[in-house]
C-alpha cells in the first residue's frame, strides 16, 4: 500500500511524476496547480470558447494521468508534455468537428468503430515533443537529457526566473542557473553531433569540430581566418554557427512552435519575464518563412 508524501509541495516534479506512478495519486494534484495555469494559457489560444478550453485542459490533465499511470510519458518535463497534450486535444476536436460537418449531408452515417469505420481521433502520442526529427535545432534539442529539456523549456522559452523554476525542478536559484548554463553548453555539443553526422565532406568536419570555439571566439587568428573561409563557402555550416550563436532563440523559433502548434504566439505573450523576446523570435522566423517561400 502506498503511503502519501509528507509534503507534496515541496517535491520537484519529477518527485511527484515518480510518486504518481507508484500510486499516490494525490500528488496529481500538486502537478496540477504548478501547471493549470500554462494548460488554460494554451487552451484558450486554441479553443473558440471558454467551455472548450476547460475541456481541453480537463481532457489533457486526464490523458497524462492515465500516461503516468501507464508507466509512460514524462520523466520530468512535466510542462511541455502536458502542453503537448492540450495541443493534440484540439487537434483532435478539430479534426472531429470536420468529420462530423461532412458527415451531415450523408443519407447513412456509419457508426464510429463499427465496421470499415475510420476512428475520429488520432491517439495520443507518447512524447512530448513530436517532429523533433525536422531541423537541426530539433534534432539536438532531442538529444538532450529530459532535466535539460525541462530547465531550457521553463527558462529560455516560457522566460521564467530561476527562482521560479526552483520548486518544480527541486533546486535553488542558483542551482538552476546553472542547470541551464550546463543544458544551453549541452545543446551546443548535440547541435554539432547531429551536424557532423549529417555531413560528409572532411572539411565541414574540421570546421564543425573548432565552431563551439569560435562562437565563444576562442580560436587562434589562423584557426579562425580557416573557419572563416570555410563559412564563406558553406551554406551548411553557416546555419550550423548562426544556431550555434544564438541557441536560446534556436530553441523559441523551433522548440515552442513544435509543442504549442498555431497557439504559440498567444501563449508566449502570457509566458513569463522574456514573453517580448520569445515572441518577437517566432514572429520574425514566421515572416523569415514566409519570405523565403515567396
Amino acid at each position: 500500500m502506498s503511503t502519501a508524501p509528507t509534503d507534496p509541495q515541496g517535491m520537484s516534479d519529477a518527485e511527484l511524476i515518480a510518486s504518481v506512478r507508484a500510486g499516490q495519486l494525490e500528488c496529481y494534484g500538486t502537478l496540477y496547480e504548478r501547471h493549470v495555469s500554462a494548460a488554460y494559457n494554451l487552451a484558450r489560444q486554441l479553443a473558440r470558447t471558454s467551455i472548450e478550453a476547460d475541456d481541453l485542459v480537463s481532457d489533457a490533465f486526464s490523458k497524462v494521468l492515465d500516461t503516468l499511470r501507464g508507466g509512460k510519458g514524462p520523466d520530468s518535463a512535466f510542462r511541455a508534455y502536458l502542453l503537448t497534450a492540450v495541443r493534440h486535444g484540439a487537434y483532435d476536436k478539430t479534426r472531429r468537428d470536420k468529420k462530423l460537418d461532412l458527415a451531415e449531408d450523408m443519407t447513412t452515417v456509419t457508426t464510429v468503430g463499427g465496421a470499415g469505420a475510420e476512428a475520429l481521433t488520432v491517439e495520443f502520442s507518447d512524447t512530448a515533443l513530436e517532429g523533433l526529427e525536422r531541423t537541426l535545432a530539433a534534432k539536438a534539442f532531442a538529444k538532450l537529457p529530459e532535466r535539460w529539456q525541462a530547465v531550457l523549456w521553463h527558462t529560455e522559452i516560457e522566460g521564467a526566473s530561476p527562482a521560479e523554476v526552483a520548486p518544480l525542478l527541486g533546486l535553488t536559484a542558483n542551482s538552476v542557473s546553472a542547470l541551464a548554463y550546463r543544458a544551453r553548453e549541452g545543446l551546443r555539443q548535440a547541435y554539432l553531433q547531429v551536424h557532423l553526422a549529417e555531413v560528409s565532406a572532411s572539411t565541414c568536419h574540421a570546421t564543425a569540430d573548432k565552431l563551439g570555439a569560435w562562437t565563444r571566439d576562442g580560436l587562434s587568428k589562423r584557426e579562425r581566418a580557416q573557419v572563416e573561409t570555410h563559412l564563406d563557402d558553406c551554406s551548411d555550416c553557416q546555419a550550423l554557427a548562426a544556431e550555434l550563436a544564438d541557441v536560446n532563440g534556436a530553441l523559441r523559433a523551433v522548440i515552442a512552435p513544435l509543442v504549442l502548434g498555431g497557439g504559440v504566439l498567444g501563449y508566449l505573450a502570457l509566458a513569463g519575464g522574456g514573453k517580448a523576446a520569445a515572441a518577437t523570435a517566432i514572429g520574425a522566423g514566421t515572416a523569415a518563412g514566409s519570405a523565403g517561400a515567396a
